[in-house]
């Protein structure tokens, strides 16, 4: 599929990957409708864009049929990213997962269903899908697949969702299952965490788990790549890509480099109990590696490793924390 001119909405524009994803679709010249209810998002992320004819902003909820009807609306192409972002919510509220991510999916779903124009849909899944897997790296046909969390199965009965509706409905679907997304913008996850901990108190950092949590972290701008051939390559009516870096990293290295990047020297790292087993929180996966050979054949490769983009992130998360004081 050719970007150019393409008419596309993106759910969750104004988010974290999904803004850095608007912004590599406006420069190849898409027509770009952003739907967002900036609950997470920022309209900041976007504001460079919003003079643009060929760009249109929807400050709406993807679970309100009326605003998704209105997004989708002559544009030919989904991303869907509107989701609830934050894993750790869901032992909290049992709700959030279903209704964010199962329910605001069903409802696009069925806005695409009616729709002439309107017939591909390109879904950001996640690792966590694949739950605690006892083969590493991942390949997109493991299974079974069990969650741990109410994030990783909402999102994985999302996938199940797509995949009925375009073969009952005769759509396309594209499915990216990602590892840990970092870099600019990104205002979750450890990287954010450890940074902003750190500038306000460098000589302490809590850390939640034992440490030793191990896991696949891709910069946003690799992320992005992959999403984009993944379009271009797809010829299935459903068509799943893992998408990562090829290496790991634990949650203390992690700490340390950070910790590097602010100059923070003698940190005390305060390792406090999560879950079971070491985990950060219940839910968490302790051991993360995807098998991305898949995208790798068809011409992607990460151009970072998961502690270069520890590096870039901790760097870009201190300016904009730097800038906000």
């Amino acid at each position: 599929m050719s970007l150019r001119k393409a008419r596309i909405l993106v759910t969750g524009g104004a988010g974290f990957v999904g803004s850095h994803l608007v912004d590599a679709l406006v420069k190849n010249d898409a027509h770009v409708t952003v739907l967002d209810n900036l609950s997470s998002g920022r309209l900041a992320n976007i504001e460079r864009w919003l003079k643009l004819p060929t760009f249109r902003f929807i400050q709406g909820d993807s679970l309100k049929p009326e605003d998704v009807a209105e997004a989708i609306d002559a544009n030919e192409l989904v991303f869907h990213l509107a989701a609830n972002a934050e894993v750790r919510r869901g032992a909290e509220d049992t709700r959030v997962d279903l209704e964010q991510n199962l329910l605001a999916t069903h409802t696009l779903l069925e806005a695409m269903r009616g729709s002439e124009s309107c017939r591909r849909i390109a879904f950001t899944s996640t690792s966590t899908v694949y739950g605690e897997p006892a083969r590493f790296p991942t390949p997109e046909g493991y299974g079974p697949l069990l969650p741990t969390s109410l994030y990783g199965a909402s999102k994985l009965a999302c996938e199940g969702l797509i995949s009925a509706y375009a073969r009952t409905f005769g759509l396309k679907a594209i499915i990216y299952r990602l590892a840990n997304i970092v870099g600019a913008r990104g205002r979750r996850g450890v990287v954010w965490d450890f940074t902003r901990k750190l500038q306000q108190n460098p000589s302490r950092l809590e850390i939640l788990g034992d440490g030793r949590q191990a896991k696949s972290y891709l910069l946003v701008d690799d992320c992005v790549e992959a999403m984009l051939l993944g379009l271009r390559v797809a010829k299935e009516p459903v068509e799943v890509y893992n998408v990562g870096s090829e290496d790991q990293v634990t949650v203390t290295a992690i700490a340390h480099t950070v910790a590097a990047i602010l100059g923070a020297k003698d940190v005390s790292f305060q390792y406090v109990p999560g879950a079971e087993g070491g985990r950060g929180w219940v839910g968490d996966v302790k051991t993360m590696l995807l098998d991305v050979s898949r995208l790798k054949r068809l011409g992607w490769s990460p151009r970072h490793n998961s502690l270069e983009s520890i590096r870039i992130a901790a760097k870009q998360a201190l300016l904009e924390l730097l800038h906000e004081t």
